[in-house]
């Protein structure tokens, strides 16, 4: 089975992120960069497949040239190689765009299933693995919290807010994982150590034969007008309470239209 997960390197959550004066865009820069939370879910999830069925994982990444060490740490993991979209063509890219170079980049790797996480910790659009789906023309298995694969068919239980759904589709497509899913294995110092010679294509925006006009900044759909930073937090206010909390309480949320 020809496994392909995508990944993808964001700002370490724990620090504060801020956007470039001059595009609006991410300052990638300026932060730590870690790989992407839900993404190790869809890297453990893989590589069970792979166990369960035989084949191959491929990771796959777009981003700059410091987006490798999101790939070493899934090839430690226990992927078998990588491919690395990097070109500063690239940069700026909106999910619509990012979409279209995965897409073709897929077109060139070859699947029979494409695993991803739900979302990104930075944008959280949550829509990647659709626009996918629908650019490679294959079902998709979105919010999957257990995978099955049988011969040409692909189940999953697909989380809802009742429990879940058993969905169903044929090979080949692609599956957003939630976190539910797996416990991501840790990286072993053999895996680690490993991973330094597994084989990682590097592709620029020409290698994909794609429409310059719909990559990166420029061909993004989406854009930032305008950004301020946020004001300091200001003091809360205390409501004493001397017999008659409740309507000052009731009073405060009222003025702030909570009630």
């Amino acid at each position: 089975m020809n496994i392909v997960v995508c990944v993808k390197q964001v700002p370490d959550t724990a620090t504060e992120r801020k956007l470039r004066s001059d595009d609006k865009t991410l300052d990638r820069d300026a932060v730590d960069g870690v790989i992407n939370e839900l993404d190790e879910y869809a890297v453990e999830e893989a590589l069970r497949l792979k166990e369960a069925h035989g084949g191959e994982v491929t990771v796959l990444t777009m981003g700059p040239a410091k987006a490798a060490d999101t790939i070493r740490k899934a090839l430690a993991m226990g992927a078998d190689k990588a491919v690395h979209l990097v070109d500063d063509a690239l940069a700026g890219s909106d999910a619509l765009s990012t979409s279209y170079a995965l897409a073709q980049a897929l077109g060139r790797v070859g699947f029979d299933v494409v695993v991803l996480g739900s979302e990104s910790t930075d944008a959280r659009t949550g829509v990647l693995a659709a626009m996918l789906a629908e650019r490679l023309g294959v079902p998709q298995l979105s919010q999957a919290r257990k995978v099955e694969v049988n011969g040409s068919a692909v189940t999953i239980e697909r989380v809802t807010d009742y429990g879940y759904d058993r969905v169903e589709a044929s090979l080949p497509a692609v599956v957003s994982v939630v976190e539910k899913i797996n416990e991501p294995r840790y990286p072993s110092f053999k895996g680690i150590m490993a991973a330094k010679k597994k084989p990682v294509e590097t592709l620029g925006a020409a290698d994909l034969e794609a429409d310059a006009g719909q990559l990166g900044l420029a061909g993004a759909w989406s854009e930032v007008v305008d950004f301020a930073v946020a004001p300091p937090r200001a003091a809360g206010t205390v409501v004493k309470d001397e017999g008659d909390g409740g309507a000052k309480a009731a009073e405060f949320l009222a003025s702030k239209k909570f009630i």
